[in-house]
């Protein structure tokens, strides 16, 4: 039987293209698949088939003009570039608590919204890809889907390390005083939104975590990289080893001058908004004997290539990935995700959020090399690619690797569990 499944996404290109991957599966097998997503992606997600019944997180510019997608976010890691030179003790202050400052505020505004579109949808199902309740879903009366597509320590646990830290996972010397810290930072703020949520009638949030669990809860990390050994999950947890959407353009490699390995490097719609990193590494890459697609990003006009490289502003990550010899990334989750489910080794280069936490992960795995993103030298940087690309035994170890997540099919086995929950 046909469900309605409605998809609350974050407005940031990682989420989203989560949700578009599993509800592009569950449309071509006949349901009914709607967006509530933020307003700035207009178009683009009926351009793939999709209903949409949007949300404004913040009021209307003044001047009317449209934005583009994911921009508030766009605008607002930009503005704070300089706070991600600091440590990610330092950042829960100026990064991290302003973040959620900016979410809760999204939340607050856009409540009455999302409950008329749930009277509207009449949604079978909802699916939150979010790091944020939002309590109209919950007080709806319909199964809930909860989507982790960050770093899995989102979901804490005593014998992990604390989210956002970056900290190692054999050494737990930090782990106390980064969770004081937190507390610190964040006590008040998550006092003041729990209120509000139970205001609004949904229960309780857990202490000092800012989403509740659903009645599904998928978490996007592949098994050789998740922390189930040190913090078992319940039975409504269920991971996919990968969620790659099949929904990017084709891609035809276009003609690089050079030799050497193809390497993409991208520090995802939100990091190369940094346009004096972005021209930093670019600079480096160009005196190595290798080529490059790079991942431009939205000012990408401020941006000039080298003669070894070609880029531009959005690219089919998906169709290039599986091209590369080697991965150079902020380590966003999706990338970093991605990279895994084709078997390539990365250069991670963490700016804030859950990146410091994918790339301690990747590099204490073996599976990369964690760089200091704003204080590497055009020797570390030159030295990593050479190592990772002339390092035989990983590159065949990641492609069998690849291999493993590919057969898991993590994008068909979210779409059969929302299924399952829809049919009750």
């Amino acid at each position: 039987m046909p469900l309605t499944v409605l998809f609350v996404p974050e407005s940031a290109y990682g989420p989203t293209n989560n949700c578009v991957g599993i509800g592009d599966i569950l449309r071509r097998r006949g349901h009914r698949v709607v967006f509530a997503a933020e307003s700035s992606w207009r178009g683009r997600l009926a351009a793939l088939g999709f209903e949409e019944d949007l949300v404004d997180l913040a009021p209307p510019a003044p001047d009317g003009e449209e934005q583009d997608a994911g921009q508030f976010w766009k605008d607002f890691i930009q503005a704070n570039a300089p706070e991600y030179r600091k440590s990610t003790f330092e950042q829960l202050e100026t990064v991290t608590r302003p973040i959620w400052e900016a979410l809760a505020d999204g939340a607050r505004y856009c409540e009455p919204q999302l409950r008329r579109i749930i009277d509207r949808v009449r949604p079978d199902v909802i699916v939150e890809d979010n790091v944020i309740t939002f309590p109209a879903l919950l007080t709806a009366g319909r199964p809930f889907v909860r989507i982790v597509s960050c770093n899995p320590l989102e979901v804490r646990g005593e014998h992990v390390p604390p989210v956002f830290s970056g900290l190692p996972s054999a050494d737990r010397s930090g782990w106390d005083a980064f969770r004081a810290e937190y507390d610190r930072t964040h006590r008040d703020l998550w006092t003041s939104f729990n209120a509000w949520v139970v205001d609004q009638g949904a229960p309780p949030l857990p202490d000092l975590d800012f989403i509740h669990e659903g009645d599904l809860n998928l978490y996007l990390y592949p098994e050789i990289a998740d922390y189930t050994a040190d913090r078992p999950l319940g039975a409504t947890w269920h991971r996919l080893d990968s969620s790659v959407r099949e929904t990017d353009a084709d891609f035809a490699l276009p003609e690089i001058p050079g030799g050497g390995r193809l390497i993409y490097f991208s520090l995802g719609s939100l990091g190369s908004a940094d346009v004096s990193l972005m021209r930093r590494v670019i600079d480096v890459l160009a005196g190595t004997p290798h080529r490059y697609i790079v991942s431009m990003g939205p000012l990408h006009q401020e941006i000039k290539l080298a003669g070894n490289m070609w880029g531009a502003e959005f690219l089919p990550q998906t169709k290039i990935i599986p091209l590369a010899d080697l991965v150079i990334t902020h380590g966003g989750n999706n990338t970093t995700t991605e990279a895994l489910h084709f078997g390539k080794p990365m250069i991670l280069l963490p700016l804030f959020w859950d990146q410091y936490d994918n790339a301690q992960r990747v590099a204490e795995l073996g599976y990369g090399i964690r760089l200091p993103t704003y204080t590497f030298t055009g020797g570390q940087l030159r030295a990593a690619i050479e190592h990772l690309v002339g390092d035989e035994d990983l590159r065949t170890r990641l492609a069998s690797v690849g291999e493993q997540i590919r057969d898991r099919d993590g994008l068909r086995k979210a779409a059969d569990l929302v299924e399952h929950l829809g049919h009750g």
